[in-house]
């Protein structure tokens, strides 16, 4: 994905802020990952992000969000990431279409409803704004899978 455009401040030690870009992503060999959270994003309470977290459809869509460089991805790039992965691991087969269904109506929605991600129904786009909690247990959840 192209560069990227989220913006992040840093409180200097004499009391100034600062303005930069920095890269999203997820860097799993990086355990200082730095955080893609705008500055005033609301915390979900713990219970939801671990809410979140318990469904494994919704996590591989939050990888992927992390992952990218500007924490875009249109619905297209999520079903067919979540569908490969789901073909991978999964005893039973689903489809394409189903997984498309399942992240359209249900687990894009309930993060959406989290306020850390942003659905632009009209691009049929995903803009991940990130939160250090979900990011810290979204990088453990994702070295325990392996």
């Amino acid at each position: 994905m192209a560069g990227t455009s989220i913006r992040y401040s840093t409180v200097l030690p004499h009391g100034g802020v600062t303005w930069e870009r920095m890269g999203g992503g997820f860097n799993m060999s990086n355990p200082k990952n730095e955080s893609t959270a705008y500055l005033g994003s609301p915390t979900p309470a713990l219970d939801t992000i671990f809410e979140l977290l318990a469904n494994r459809r919704r996590r591989l869509v939050l990888y992927y969000l992390y992952e990218s460089t500007d924490g875009v991805a249109t619905i297209d790039e999520l079903t067919d990431f979540v569908h490969t992965k789901d073909q991978r691991t999964a005893t039973d087969s689903i489809s394409r279409t189903e997984v498309a269904t399942m992240l359209q109506h249900t687990h894009l929605p309930k993060i959406a409803a989290t306020g850390i991600v942003e659905h632009d129904v009209r691009s049929e786009t995903i803009k991940y704004w990130g939160q250090p909690t979900l990011e810290e247990l979204l990088e453990h959840a994702y070295h325990k899978e392996g």
